[in-house]
C-alpha cells in the first residue's frame, strides 16, 4: 500500500477557535511551500507569515513551520499552518492551498490518511497509531493515560517481547527438525515446556490487562430496564448527578430512551433510561418499549429495577424471562425508604437503595464495577479494542493446543512449531506486521479527517 499524492487537511476539530491548524503532507513540499510564500522555508523553525488570494488580498496572517522527511510525524515533508480559528477562514486557506498545489497533484486528505502514512513510513506501528484515535475520544483521565502509554509504545513492548520469546521457542523446535539424527530429547535439554509456560502466564497477563483496556476505551452500555414508575429515571438522575430525565408520579413518563455518561472510578459508563416495560395500546408508549428492548439486547449490564411495594408480580417475572440469557442481569430494588411500608419483602439477593435519597446508591456503583469485571486503576494501563483482544485469545488458544503437543515429546514436534506459528502470527496482526490491507483500511477510515 503506498501513498504518492501530496494531501491536505484541517487537523483541528470544526467549529470557531482561537487557533486553527490546516496540515499537509507529501514527498516533496518546496514547490507548494514557495508557491504558497514566495520563499523557502528553514526546517523545524515558526515563520510569521501573510497569505494571500489570487487578487492578492491578505487570507491570513499565519504561523508556518516546515518539517523536513523523515523527520516528521507521517515520516514525509510536512507543512503545518497554524491559523486564526474561523471555519470559514480555514476553508478559504484550504481552497487557496489546493489551487496553489495543484501542479504538485495536492488532494484532499481521507479519514486518518496521516496517521496510515505514519505507519506505512514506519514511524509508528498500528497499535500505536489506534492508540491517537484512542487519545482523541478518551472519555476519562484513566482512558487518556492508558491511551499514551499505548502511543509511546508499551503496549506494542509487551506484543514485540512476547512474539520474541515465541520466534525464540520456534527456532528451537524446528531446529530439531532439521536436524532429525541429532537424538536428544529436545523439550527436556532445552527446557521448553518451562519456556511455554513462562510465554502463556504472560500471554494471560496481556490478556487481563486488554478486558480492562477495552473497558476504558468503549465504557459499559448500562441499561435500566423495568417495570413503569419503578425509579428508573430517579436512578439515573441520581447516578448523572443532574436531573436529566423527567420524572413524575405518573406511569409512562419515559416514552423514549434518555441516554447519559458519567464514569465511575474513571470507568465510562453510558446509561440508558428505557421506557417502563409493559403491555400498552398507546402508538408512541409501545415504540418506546420496543426501543427498550433493542437497548437491552445491546448491553453490557441491566439494571433490572423493581418496586418493594408493587404487585406486578407477574409483570416482573415475566420481563426477567424475556431478557437476553447472555446479558448478565442485576436486580435492584428501588424506594429502600419506603420498604417497611409494602407488602412485600425485597429479594435477599437484591440491592436495596433509595434513587431519592442516595442510599445504597455507592454500594450499587461498586457491583456494577464488580459484575462488569473492573479490577480498580492498574498501575501500566494501556487502552485496547474488541481487535486486541480477539487477537490475543487467538493466540491463547494456540499456545494452549501447542501444550498438548509438548506433552507428546519428539514425537510432535511438527504440530507443536505451527501452534507456535499461528499463535506468533495473531500477536503480530495486533501491531499490524501481519495485518491485511483490506483490515488495514477499515481501521483507519475510522479516524478523523485531520488525523
Amino acid at each position: 500500500m503506498t501513498r504518492k499524492l501530496p494531501i491536505i487537511a484541517i487537523a483541528t476539530a470544526p467549529g470557531r477557535a482561537g487557533v486553527g491548524v490546516v496540515r499537509i503532507s507529501g514527498h516533496n513540499l518546496k514547490g507548494i511551500t514557495k508557491a504558497l510564500f514566495q520563499k523557502e522555508l528553514s526546517p523545524r523553525q515558526a515563520n510569521l507569515l501573510t497569505l494571500r488570494d489570487a487578487d492578492g488580498q491578505t487570507i491570513d496572517q499565519l504561523v508556518a513551520i516546515y518539517f523536513v522527511a523523515p523527520a516528521s510525524f507521517t515520516g514525509e515533508d510536512v507543512l503545518e499552518l497554524q491559523c486564526h480559528g474561523g471555519p470559514q477562514l480555514l476553508e478559504l486557506v484550504m481552497k487557496r492551498c489546493l489551487e496553489l498545489g495543484k501542479n504538485d497533484g495536492l488532494v484532499i486528505a481521507e479519514p486518518g490518511e496521516f496517521t496510515l502514512r505514519a505507519y506505512l513510513n514506519n514511524k509508528i506501528d498500528l497499535a500505536q497509531a489506534e492508540a491517537i484515535a484512542d487519545l482523541i475520544d478518551a472519555q476519562s483521565e484513566a482512558a487518556v493515560r492508558g491511551a499514551a502509554r499505548s502511543l509511546r509504545g508499551a503496549f506494542s513492548e509487551s506484543i514485540n517481547d512476547l512474539i520474541e520469546e515465541i520466534t525464540q521457542l520456534r527456532i528451537l523446535v524446528e531446529s530439531t527438525l532439521d536436524f532429525p539424527e541429532e537424538e536428544i530429547e529436545f523439550l527436556e535439554n532445552a527446557q521448553a515446556r518451562t519456556r511455554l509456560a513462562a510465554v502463556k502466564e504472560k500471554l494471560e497477563s496481556l490478556r487481563v490487562g486488554a478486558r480492562q483496556g477495552k473497558i476504558l476505551r468503549d465504557g459499559i452500555q448500562l441499561v435500566l430496564a423495568g417495570a413503569p414508575n419503578v425509579g428508573k429515571s430517579s436512578l439515573l438522575n441520581r447516578l448523572a448527578g443532574e436531573e436529566v430525565a423527567i420524572v413524575t408520579a405518573i406511569a409512562g413518563t419515559t416514552r423514549d430512551r434518555v441516554k447519559e455518561s458519567i464514569t465511575i472510578e474513571g470507568v465510562p459508563m453510558h446509561i440508558i433510561d428505557t421506557a417502563g416495560l409493559r403491555e400498552t395500546d398507546d402508538l408512541v408508549e409501545a415504540k418506546g418499549i420496543e426501543r427498550s428492548w433493542d437497548a437491552i439486547r445491546l448491553a453490557d449490564l441491566v439494571i433490572f429495577l423493581t418496586d418493594p411495594n408493587s404487585t406486578e408480580d407477574g409483570l416482573k417475572e415475566q420481563i426477567l424471562r424475556e431478557l437476553p440469557p447472555k446479558c448478565p442481569v442485576l436486580e435492584v430494588v428501588n424506594k429502600s425508604d419506603l420498604i417497611s411500608l409494602g407488602p412485600t419483602a425485597a429479594p435477599k439477593q437484591a440491592i436495596l437503595i433509595s434513587a431519592k435519597n442516595g442510599d445504597g446508591v455507592d454500594a450499587l456503583k461498586q457491583k456494577i464495577l464488580e459484575i462488569v469485571g473492573w479490577n480498580g486503576p492498574q498501575e501500566g494501563a494501556i487502552v485496547a479494542r474488541r481487535r486486541h483482544l480477539d487477537c490475543l485469545e487467538r493466540a491463547s488458544e494456540h499456545i494452549t493446543r501447542s501444550e498438548q503437543f509438548a506433552a507428546n515429546g519428539n514425537n510432535s514436534l511438527e504440530l507443536f512449531a505451527e501452534e507456535l506459528f499461528l499463535a506468533q502470527n495473531h500477536l503480530g496482526q495486533i501491531t499490524g506486521k501481519l495485518l491485511p490491507d483490506d483490515l488495514l483500511g477499515k481501521i483507519f477510515s475510522q479516524f478523523c479527517i485531520g488525523k
